[in-house]
């Protein structure tokens, strides 16, 4: 019999946000695959779980996905997790890929998840969205992305990194317009902030107080 791979979300801030069916499975599976085993222990170690863990992240992800469907292959129930939120919302596509290819079944615990958090606490239209995470660091690639969004009617939701902030703003002002933006912090934890404003808004404001 094949063992069966689970998708787990784990928080994205707040430990007290993961699921009685996620913690489950972490501690009834006979591995963890985590995106960086150094982040994940300290999860394990909140909750007095002692499963084995390996990594598997966008480095090794071709060569380990394979190793880690021929151990599905051969009974081994699997839990992958990424350092917060849902394995899906950054891409586990290659050792789901294989493993139904190799037909071993695959499920998702749902649970935490950024982008789902931060539209609901926006203020924005939730009917509909587009989902862009962190646009690409290459310049022609990145441009492309923001011209597609001239015409873009729903609600967009990015992710960056607060080095990058600033520069994003002004780009996204440039390409799009005085559009309103939200934006997030902190989520889930003790200094979480939202900040309705326009993009010109957000640029001034972000000139003069560097992002956290």
């Amino acid at each position: 019999m094949t063992g069966t791979l689970y998708l787990c979300a784990t928080p994205i801030g707040n430990l007290e946000d993961i699921t009685f069916r996620v913690l489950r499975a972490l501690r009834e599976v006979d591995l963890i695959a985590a995106e960086d085993t150094r982040n994940t222990i300290k999860l394990l170690n909140h909750f007095t779980i002692k499963t084995p863990m390996t990594s598997y992240h966008e480095y090794n992800k071709v060569d380990k996905a394979a190793y880690l469907v021929s151990k599905l292959a051969q009974g081994t129930n699997i839990a992958l997790v990424t350092d917060a939120g849902t394995p899906g919302i950054s891409d586990p596509g290659e050792i789901v890929r294989q493993a139904y290819a190799a037909g071993i079944p695959v499920t998702s615990l749902p649970g935490a998840c950024a982008c789902v958090t931060a539209l609901t606490l926006s203020g924005l239209s939730t009917r509909r969205f587009a989902f862009e995470a962190f646009l690409p660091p290459d310049k022609k690639e990145r441009a492309v992305i923001l011209e597609s969004l001239k015409t873009e009617t729903r609600t967009v939701v990015l992710y960056e990194a607060p080095h990058h902030l600033l520069a994003t703003l002004k780009q996204l002002y440039n390409t799009l317009g005085d559009r309103k933006i939200t934006l997030c912090r902190e989520l889930t934890k003790l200094h979480e902030t939202v900040q309705l404003m326009t993009l010109s808004e957000a640029v001034s404001y972000y000139t003069d107080n560097d992002p956290k």
